[in-house]
């Protein structure tokens, strides 16, 4: 299996339920189809993009599409390491393109820019709760010393 034909996805080093707020958190934007946490798993509805993909083929050769749609499969497993736990999400885009009114939509292939996007963004909220919690801990040491 060549690289760029993988799932993108990334294993976090946090509890099951802080990825799944942050996962969440980020797919809020999106119109979402099924979410059931305990399954692990989040699909959008269809979300067309036909306007994303003409202006950002506009300087190919390739001719415009008629209509464009993509849904997004997003899915959150959890397990362990040595001591800690680890939560894993994977995100697969699903893109269908209609060139012209004589072809059906027919699956495209993703470029994977939204799927690693969004794992960046799931990574920061991660990063920043932890950060937080840490500064709470703190003030927190600091108060009880200071009685």
């Amino acid at each position: 299996m060549r690289e760029e034909d993988e799932i993108p996805t990334v294993k976090f080093k946090v509890n099951y339920d802080e990825t799944w707020q942050a996962v969440m958190q980020i797919l809020q934007k999106y119109d979402i189809a099924i979410q059931n946490q305990a399954a692990g798993i989040i699909k959008t509805r269809w979300i067309d993009n036909t306007l994303e993909l003409n202006w950002s083929d506009a300087f190919s050769r390739s001719d415009q599409v008629k209509s464009a749609r993509f849904k997004l499969i997003v899915n959150v497993g959890q397990g362990h390491e040595i001591s800690h736990p680890i939560t894993k999400v994977s995100i697969y885009k699903r893109q269908m393109v209609e060139k012209d009114f004589l072809q059906a939509s027919k699956p495209v292939r993703s470029n994977g820019i939204l799927e690693r996007t969004i794992l960046y963004r799931i990574e920061r909220i991660l990063t920043m709760e932890r950060e937080l919690k840490k500064l709470q801990a703190i003030k927190a040491k600091q108060l009880e010393e200071s009685f």
